[in-house]
């Protein structure tokens, strides 16, 4: 996974960051290169909070939405009778 593989897995938009802010994109890009993706992760989670609040990617219209899952009904249970009780 490359550095803009993984802004966009935050979404994040790598042009409108790289464009707005280079030399912290550069930076990130080099410290990313230098570990995993969790770690930086871990690393930079309230940044890339606040850098994902500005530089959100933009969803567009042509993409469809996704549909929430529906929760399949339930499977019917047996129905248990007790047995008549004889004199």
């Amino acid at each position: 996974m490359n550095f803009e593989e993984y802004l966009q897995s935050k979404k994040i938009d790598s042009h409108l960051f790289k464009t707005a802010e280079p030399e912290r994109w550069n930076e990130w890009k080099t410290i990313f290169e230098q570990m995993s993706p969790a770690s930086f992760t871990a690393q930079k989670l309230y940044l890339i909070n606040s850098t994902r609040r500005k530089y959100l990617v933009k969803i567009s219209e042509d993409t469809p939405a996704k549909k929430p899952a529906t929760a399949s009904p339930a499977a019917a249970r047996p129905v248990i009778k007790p047995k008549p009780k004889i004199n």
